[in-house]
């Protein structure tokens, strides 16, 4: 057996996929499965999915930065790559953290679905009143939303797509942000999108990856075939740089990559207030779209006001 020439699953020896429970991580999931199966011309039965809790879904009342970042939709799907629970997970890449866990690799990811947010509850973020609550746990979207609107008041809201929706039809609070990625997933019309030249999403936002364990050649072979290359590159530039800033899910960074053999790779960085914010932009090869990541993050770090450098990584504030 070779990487090219990987021994396929069957029903009998299936290939198991991990995700996390929620309905938008299980239609993903789906859409992975359905793409292995038709690349690898496989029966349905030879992709077992399973559900996976995580603590990022059972702790809700607090902001993600406050109870462990990011790790917390990660940590028990690496867990169980790791000891071979699982073969390969399935995750949202906007929400898996900017360096893998030891031993786990991101082997694929499917075509980039719409990378814009949704402003769910009003037309126009203009049109929201005076001290209106917008309801957000994302560092970076409460940071884009003050910039613009700093009369807005915002208060915690998480949970999925559908406890984000019900909070909103209900009054909690007159306005929130969902991915259009998220939203068109699960066949939900709702919402205004917001225009990338207006409002620039998260690092990786809609796009689907696929993680396993780094030493398993064959299931690294197996989800090979179904990687798009061009998403690729884009999430290789946007996630580096998250990198160069140091970039965890405090950080107040929107950042968005496009293109094909030339990328065009633009960012804003922003004070946690939304008080301060730098924009930057550069253009260069996919071939090399880490370093173009990583140069624009310089670019956006020479920029930085005291307010947005003392809200990132202890090691950049340093120069480090």
């Amino acid at each position: 057996m070779t990487d090219q020439t990987p021994t396929p699953p069957t029903p009998e020896n299936p290939l198991r996929l991990g995700t996390r429970a929620s309905p938008l991580a299980m239609a993903q999931a789906h859409m992975a499965a359905a793409a292995l199966c038709a690349a690898h011309g496989l029966p349905e039965a030879a992709i077992v999915i399973d559900a996976v809790q995580t603590v990022g879904d059972k702790v809700l009342d607090r902001p993600l930065a406050e109870i462990g970042g990011k790790a917390l939709w990660t940590k028990e799907l690496d867990g169980a790559l790791i000891e071979g629970r699982i073969d390969f997970a399935v995750h949202s890449m906007k929400d898996v953290e900017t360096e893998l866990a030891p031993g786990i690799r991101l082997a694929a990811v499917l075509e980039r679905a719409d990378p814009r947010d949704r402003l769910v509850g009003a037309a126009r973020l203009q049109d929201l009143p005076a001290g209106a609550v917008v309801g957000t746990s994302s560092p970076r979207r409460t940071a884009q939303l003050l910039n613009r609107r700093p009369d807005l008041k915002v208060e915690v809201l998480r949970g999925n797509v559908q406890t984000r929706l019900k909070a909103i039809a209900e009054g909690r609070a007159a306005a929130t942000f969902l991915a259009a990625a998220g939203l068109d997933r699960l066949g939900i019309a709702e919402g205004t999108l917001l225009t990338l030249e207006d409002w620039l999403p998260a690092a990786s936002q809609g796009i689907v990856g696929m993680t396993c364990r780094a030493d398993d050649a064959r299931t690294r072979a197996l989800l090979a075939a179904v990687n798009h290359a061009p998403s690729m590159a884009w999430l290789e530039a946007e996630r580096a740089v998250l990198e160069g800033l140091g970039g965890s899910c405090h950080t107040s960074v929107a950042v968005h990559a496009a293109g094909g053999a030339t990328l065009v790779l633009k960012a804003e960085l922003l004070s946690p207030d939304g008080r301060d914010r730098v924009d930057a932009a550069i253009s260069g090869p996919a071939l090399d779209a880490r370093g173009l990541g990583l140069a624009l993050a310089d670019r956006l770090l020479a920029q930085a006001t005291p307010a947005i450098r003392e809200s990132l990584e202890p090691v950049v504030r340093a120069g480090a």
